[in-house]
């Protein structure tokens, strides 16, 4: 079997695959074919989300064709009501052009621009709309489709009670078109996305096929929801992004360690570049693991993944208080995130305050002094993962991690993060 072969069935088997439109496939194994998939530059990082259409263009790439990754320079001005129940808020030039810099940087870190034949390409859909008049598209495009096919589309009806504005109304028309100009002008054959761009795409097919009879075809990806039906691609603190500067390493390894044995069946079928038989052999208690390493190297590499692994071990599995101050400040903040909060005076910790007195009053960690006294002689009380039993202990400047920060924990699973200003 050849590569080319091999695409479909590499979607079928990752459960990447949703709707095809027919002779797709036979399309695909009669050689090199020019596909593209849009990124929508609403944030100035691409986030774990998008990472479902980075891996079908490398996929298609690894197949033997030619990926092509369109930025939205002309539609982020537009705004995609597919999925939306409410407008949104419309980007400034300026806001978009940054977003798209920083979006096409991340996509060169996955797809290979440089093998030949199949390299990947960017391209910007801005390019070819910035000349064209408002005029001239609802008289040389807008004419080839009815209100009526617009108004059937998901994205529309799902709309009608809320109500959309004549912009994102528009939008479809818009992707449509960026089909069609590719097909025209580069010979692009194949658009694909999640299953929600399943009517947009579908509206591109159908402008080649009315404004020059010719054809072209597609195909989606489901979306992705965790096994408790919640969304895909958020933590406790939000979105999660392959920017280290909006996730951090650590954070974003996190992530994936701790997605759900039910999750990580699917997830690294999805996000893994390793084979069906690779995956198979991984013993069940270790595909977070190696996950989270496999996604952690290739987004931010090698380094990155060896500090956040190091970081991991230390904060969870009983580090001691000088190997927690070796964890750089935004690693210990992003672990700490969704833990309990306390401040404290630097004043007051250069004096020094009684372990009894810093437990039940200056953190709360305990309700009262006879309670932390307690949890004290029955060895329950950690000062920055240390056990402390000394009820006459003092909690000093000594004590602190990196100069600000003292971890307080309770037993084995409450903590507390007292913050010294």
């Amino acid at each position: 079997m050849t590569p080319r072969q091999n695409f479909i069935e590499e979607l079928k088997w990752r459960n990447m695959l949703q709707d095809i439109m027919p002779g797709t496939e036979e399309l695909l194994q009669k050689g090199m074919v020019k596909g593209y998939i849009g990124f929508d530059p609403t944030a100035d990082s691409l986030g774990v989300g998008n990472m479902v259409q980075i891996m079908t263009l490398l996929h298609f790439q690894r197949a033997g064709h030619q990926p092509i990754a369109l930025v939205g320079g002309a539609t982020g001005l537009v705004g995609d009501p597919s999925g939306k129940s409410a407008e949104r808020n419309l980007l400034s030039v300026d806001a978009l052009n940054y977003n798209l810099a920083c979006q096409k940087a991340q996509l060169e870190k996955f797809l290979d621009f440089d093998c030949g034949a199949n390299s990947a390409s960017i391209v910007n859909n801005y390019d070819w709309f910035k000349d064209f008049s408002f005029l001239g598209f609802i008289r040389d495009v807008g004419k080839h489709l009815t209100v009526n096919y617009m108004m059937a589309k998901d994205s529309v009806k799902n709309r009608l009670d809320s109500g959309m504005s004549f912009t994102e109304f528009s939008y479809q028309l818009i992707q449509g078109y960026d089909f069609y100009h590719l097909w025209k002008t580069q010979g692009v054959m194949l658009q694909m996305g999640g299953s929600d761009q399943w009517g947009n795409i579908v509206t591109g097919t159908e402008l080649i096929r009315r404004m020059d009879g010719g054809e072209a075809y597609a195909l989606t990806t489901p979306l992705i929801k965790k096994a408790d039906g919640t969304k895909f691609g958020k933590s406790e603190g939000g979105n999660v992004w392959l920017d280290p500067k909006r996730t951090t390493p650590y954070a974003f390894y996190q992530f994936w360690l701790r997605s759900t044995d039910a999750d990580v069946v699917n997830y690294i079928r999805i996000f893994s570049l390793k084979t069906r038989e690779e995956i198979e052999s991984i013993p069940a208690n270790m595909l977070q693991k190696e996950l989270a390493r496999e996604l952690t190297v290739r987004v931010h590499g090698e380094q990155a993944y060896e500090k956040a692994m190091r970081a991991s071990e230390i904060l969870f599995n009983k580090g001691s208080a000088q190997e927690l101050a070796t964890i750089d400040e935004s690693d210990l903040l992003s672990a700490m995130e969704g833990v309990t909060q306390a401040r404290v005076s630097k004043s007051e910790i250069e004096a020094g305050i009684p372990i009894i007195d810093f437990l039940s009053e200056k953190i709360n960690l305990l309700p009262s002094k006879t309670e932390a006294k307690k949890m004290l002689q029955g060895n329950g009380i950690s000062i920055n993962r240390d056990k402390v039993a000394d009820i006459n202990l003092v909690i000093g400047a000594s004590d602190l991690i990196n100069d600000k920060y003292i971890l307080a924990q309770r037993g084995k699973k409450e903590y507390c993060l007292v913050i010294v200003e």
